[in-house]
């Protein structure tokens, strides 16, 4: 039997389904493993039974990654689980920023006792008056699970999309329309642009990416939409182009102390991904990854460790080593296994920056004096017997 302890809540029903061998705890010192949300984990008092952490969600801002790296603590999240939702969003505010929409309703509800509001509406529509999407430069920074659907979807609209991502991946290039025109350099891409929306992780490389020299570069009355982490705009930066005329409107995700007193905005309660489907997708993935993990030691869409995948477990033992990524790891791993005369029938070896997985099968049951020099080894982390 594996317990997981769920953080949070999942899913608007409550719902959360692991299957047979699954139970479910309220202490996480008794769990093999978390599933959550959005609590932050900062600070957090992890036992150490805890082998796995899901977040039911793609940002991990709110999970001390790295520290978990280094207690052998595998952070899943749920990459595109939830783009759908964030790309209909998105639309939505090109469509709201563009159109006068909440004015007009906020001017029919102010006169809503005139007896005579049908001929007065008509007179005061003139006011509300738009402009279409379509034809407009719209430039998408970021073309990964979430900025490759709205580019796309600019295009069904009839729009000019510009992409701008110098690391997008082999599998989000294929899925991108042929339409989308990609440009090398982030001001290339900001030039002239009536639409800037934004679709990047918060990193070292991307905060505040957007400030006065990319604003200035956009078409006048131009909209900025984020979506993406509140520290990738400069917010002093978009309050001045607000206030200037340069932006017509500012729509994000993040009521941040200063966001909510910037003029022209549209802020929303960090609802990108909030809807019933976006939740329900989210959870059966962190579930899937959690389950694949605890039964099999197969690693998907890990924060802080690299993919490693050998299938089912079906040998008589199979043994995962959380380690750093260090020369002679597996000569010292290998000659362990060998001082005890184990059969390996296959190992993997993968990392990702400063953290290793080494994973293999083995014909026997390893003794358990095996599993503690193992364990002994500088630098390994956790040793996992799965099987």
């Amino acid at each position: 039997m594996r317990y997981i302890k769920t953080i949070d809540d999942i899913t608007k029903d409550g719902t959360v389904e692991f299957g047979a061998g699954y139970g479910f705890v309220d202490d996480a010192a008794e769990a093999d493993a978390i599933l959550m949300r959005s609590t932050d984990l900062h600070g957090y008092d992890l036992p150490t039974s805890v082998r796995a952490i899901a977040r039911c969600g793609a940002g991990v801002n709110n999970i001390p990654i790295e520290e978990y790296a280094r207690r052998g603590v595998v952070v899943f999240n749920s990459p595109g689980a939830n783009a759908n939702a964030v790309k209909e969003m998105v639309l939505c505010m090109m469509i709201l920023s563009s159109r006068g929409i909440v004015q007009s309703m906020d001017w029919v509800r102010a006169h809503e006792a005139d007896p005579d509001i049908m001929v007065a509406a008509e007179h005061a529509k003139k006011a509300f008056v738009g402009r279409e999407l379509k034809g407009k430069r719209v430039g998408v920074i970021g073309l990964g699970n979430v900025g490759s659907k709205v580019a796309n979807a600019c295009v069904t609209l009839g729009m000019d999309v510009f992409g701008y991502d110098p690391f997008i991946s082999v599998e989000h290039a294929w899925e991108l329309s042929r339409d989308v025109q990609r440009v090398g350099t982030l001001e290339d891409l900001c030039r002239n642009c009536d639409y800037l929306t934004l679709h990047v992780p918060s990193k070292a490389d991307t905060v505040h990416m957007i400030g006065a020299e990319q604003l200035d570069l956009l078409a006048p009355d131009a909209v900025l939409i984020n979506f993406a982490r509140e520290t990738i705009v400069d917010e002093e930066a978009v309050d001045a182009a607000l206030r200037a005329g340069r932006l017509a409107w500012f729509a994000t995700d993040f009521a941040t102390p200063a966001t909510v007193k910037m003029p022209r905005t549209f802020i929303t309660t960090h609802s990108g991904a909030g809807t019933e489907e976006a939740e329900a997708n989210c959870a059966d993935m962190a579930i899937s990854e959690l389950k694949d993990y605890l039964e099999n030691g197969n690693i998907a869409h890990s924060v802080n460790y690299p993919s490693c995948s050998m299938g089912k477990a079906r040998a008589a033992s199979r043994v995962a080593c959380l380690h750093a990524n260090v020369p002679n790891m597996i000569g010292q791993i290998t000659a362990i296994l060998a001082h005890d005369n184990a059969n390996v029938q296959r190992m993997v070896n993968e990392s990702a920056g400063e953290n290793a997985y080494t994973m293999f099968d083995t014909d026997e049951h390893l003794e358990q004096s095996t599993i503690e020099e193992l364990r002994k080894i500088p630098a390994v982390y956790r040793v996992r017997v799965i099987k």
